[in-house]
């Protein structure tokens, strides 16, 4: 099969980038208004750009009735009305349920926080709040807002450089090395469906990785659980 994405519909194209691009880390991101309300919404088109300056992106769809959702109009620049800051907060198994009920569409100016029970916390370094539930939070400022396409369907890449990061003390060792397992992100795939990050396996870089016996390795967390 072979497609021109340019004959298909935006409900068709959104479906098939969503069913193939998967799993999409989630970023969990909390802004406030010029106002003072707080905001909290997760994004699934995500991901980190650089390590220098360190950065993370994600983009804001842009919904059927055309209007700017609440975390873009917050996440602006000033000179766009915004505070232009966010918190990236990640996404995990413990409050899975709480993180998908802050996709519900409410009034602007609503906390999601509030809804799904969540604390904001005061960040360090932005005016923009954290969600203290979260185990690992990245303070932003919003350096750029590039627009792609234009009414719905189409999005605005939010890129934020991160000025602060809050981690708990045990997810992480001396050198800085992440324990995945005690983390426990969730990833999205399409539709409804969501999966977990706790099968992982180690692959060489390069062409050593061709010669590996069996050619498929075996799950880290299997081996561990056996005790090899």
């Amino acid at each position: 099969m072979e497609l021109n994405p340019d004959e298909l519909g935006a409900a068709e194209r959104y479906k098939l980038l969503t069913g193939v691009v998967t799993p999409r880390p989630i970023a969990f991101v909390s802004t406030r208004s010029p106002d003072g309300r707080d905001n909290l919404a997760p994004f699934s088109f995500f991901n980190a750009v650089c390590s220098t300056p360190m950065s993370l992106v994600f983009s804001v769809g842009t919904p059927a009735d055309g209007r700017d959702k609440d975390t873009l109009v917050n996440a602006r620049p000033p000179a766009e009305g915004g505070l232009g800051c966010f918190v990236v907060n990640v996404a995990v198994e413990a409050y899975a349920r709480q993180m998908a009920a802050c996709a519900e569409e409410l009034p602007y100016g609503e906390s999601e926080l509030a809804l799904a029970g969540f604390t904001a916390a005061p960040s360090r370094r932005v005016a923009a709040p954290r969600v203290r539930q979260s185990p690992v939070s990245f303070e932003c400022e919003t350096t750029h807002v590039v627009a792609l396409g234009e009414g719905p369907g189409s999005g605005r890449l939010v890129i934020g450089r991160v000025v602060h990061v809050w981690i708990r003390d045990d997810l992480v060792d001396e050198r800085l090395r992440v324990d995945q397992a005690k983390l426990a992100t969730i990833g999205r795939i399409g539709g409804e469906r969501y999966c977990r990050t706790r099968e992982v396996f180690s692959l060489p870089r390069g062409v050593a990785s061709l010669a590996l016996d069996p050619p498929f390795p075996e799950d880290v967390g299997a081996a561990l659980a056996r005790g090899a």
